[in-house]
């Protein structure tokens, strides 16, 4: 039949593996030579800051438990997508992002703005049951992660590895930056107390704690860049 052609070839094992090699080959550099060519050509957009010790702690957590297999971090140019989660995303807001999350999938709410929409005490009854907020939710329970200690063992390194990558820590930020973590984490943990959680002591050093830290720093460095970029230089006199 005409659409057995490729039975001759698919008998042949190591001609068929050469031949996908090869194609495998050529679209992994078509994927990769035009951006490396592109360096330097996404527009910075002030404000934008790579994350806090903690901040990046909670990102690792998120990417640990999977959570950008349900959430987007990319609010496309759509009206439909500007009303219900703000201004569209632009790629200055990711240039610190090692891998970005911008996600495939939203089997959940996109999250790119979801920084400062709900209060530290939100974050805190979703994370251990989803179903307290939205009855109809059918995000997994994550409340393991309020009674596991976060492990700080590799912050500092991995706050090195990212400078030596291109995010601006300086030297008194990579020094202390298990204790910023654990400062950070303490306004946190005293402000979920202030707001009527009843926090352990290993609850208030918890990854809980952490994933908030992150979630909350999503969306929320751009300032006036919150606006579309080019009505926003338009009001600048640009």
């Amino acid at each position: 039949m005409a659409w057995e052609w490729h039975r001759p070839l698919e008998a042949r094992q190591l001609t068929l593996a050469v031949l996908s090699f090869v194609l495998v080959t050529i679209g992994g550099l078509v994927l990769l030579i035009p951006p490396y060519f592109l360096q330097g050509e996404i527009t910075t957009v002030p404000g934008v800051k790579p994350y806090t010790a903690l901040e990046q702690e909670g990102r690792d957590l998120y990417v640990r438990e999977g959570c950008y297999l349900c959430h987007s971090q990319q609010i496309r140019p759509f009206k439909t997508e500007t009303d219900r989660y703000g201004p569209y995303s632009l790629a200055g807001e990711s240039i610190y992002d090692r891998p970005f999350q911008f996600g495939s999938r939203r089997i959940g709410p996109d999250l790119a703005r979801v920084g400062g929409k709900y209060p530290d005490s939100w974050h805190w009854l979703h994370l251990r049951n989803p179903r307290e907020i939205e009855t109809r939710s059918n995000m997994p329970a994550f409340a393991f992660l309020e009674e596991t200690p976060l492990d700080t063992s590799t912050t500092q390194r991995k706050l090195e590895v990212l400078r030596w990558l291109g995010s601006p820590y300086s030297d008194r930020e990579l020094e202390h930056a298990v204790a910023d973590a654990r400062a950070q984490m303490a306004t946190i943990a005293d402000g979920l107390r202030s707001g009527g959680m009843a926090l352990s002591d290993v609850q208030a050093q918890s990854e809980a704690i952490a994933l908030i830290a992150y979630l909350q720093h999503l969306g929320r460095d751009l300032g006036p860049y919150a606006i579309p970029l080019k009505t926003a230089q338009v009001e600048e006199g640009r």
